[in-house]
């Protein structure tokens, strides 16, 4: 469905981005992977599904790298077709405790990288009248939870920015909607499972149940591979006239 286009996926060497990743280069799509730690890895899962992959290590915190990392992904393959804004890091502490620094770094990572990457895949997919932004927000951006202050406001401002750009293209080829995952077991997230482990010292399987009992109905996680199918989706032409969503997928945590 996606062959001869291309996918730009933020935070993509693992977690929710490569799962992504994964899912449009099943469909055809040529991959740019972005993230830090080791990438060869994630290269080669993707190169694998019979698609060209290129790399680029921009620290989504600085608008330079991410100028310079859109120009390469041009470079190597004509154009962003497709642009995950998935690139995230998380802090938590209640808000008179929360470091100054890392409320700067939460809101650069999370929200500012998406306008910047935005900002610059537009014009090339309004001159081929196509293009699919796609922002892993989460259910974040549509509930609060207290310690993450950081966080949600990234969040909210991310589903925000998503129904501004779908407004401001609903006339053309391009779409812009986002995707709000409840708990998925990301390196993240596990790290929020061990910090529970070790506080109430029960095990890790335990602190799982516990994390998910306390906002998540379904009691199991959503999987990167779940969520690379909703960004499927948004691909797809059944998706034409989908613009500006917030689609949850958190087993019915937002129902509650």
């Amino acid at each position: 469905m996606l062959k001869g286009k291309t996918a730009l996926v933020t935070g993509s060497t693992s977690g929710i981005g490569l799962g992504i990743a994964k899912a449009l280069a099943a469909q055809g799509a040529n991959i740019v992977v972005n993230g830090f730690g080791d990438a060869e890895g994630p290269k080669a899962e993707i190169a694998a599904l019979g698609v060209k992959v290129a790399y680029h290590g921009a620290d989504m915190s600085k608008a330079g790298e991410i100028e310079d990392m859109m120009k390469f992904s041009a470079a190597q393959f004509g154009r962003v077709d497709i642009l995950v804004n998935n690139a995230g890091i998380q802090h938590v502490a209640r808000i008179e405790d929360f470091p100054a620094e890392r409320w700067d770094a939460i809101l650069a990572i999370n929200l500012t990288s998406a306008f910047h990457t935005t900002r610059l895949a537009l014009p090339a997919m309004r001159a081929a009248n196509w293009g699919r932004i796609i922002n892993v927000a989460s259910v974040h951006g549509l509930v609060a939870s207290a310690e993450k202050s950081a966080y949600v406001a990234a969040k909210h401002g991310i589903v925000g920015l998503t129904k501004v750009t779908a407004l401001e293209n609903a006339t053309t080829g391009v779409t812009c909607n986002a995707i709000c995952p409840g708990w998925v077991l990301t390196p993240l997230v596990q790290k929020q499972v061990d910090a529970k482990a070790a506080a109430l010292k029960i095990s890790n399987e335990e602190a799982k149940k516990v994390l998910l009992g306390e906002k998540e109905p379904s009691m199991q996680f959503t999987t990167p591979e779940e969520l690379g199918g909703l960004a499927v989706f948004f691909c797809s032409p059944a998706a034409n006239n989908v613009r500006g969503v917030a689609w949850n997928m958190d087993g019915g945590w937002v129902a509650q």
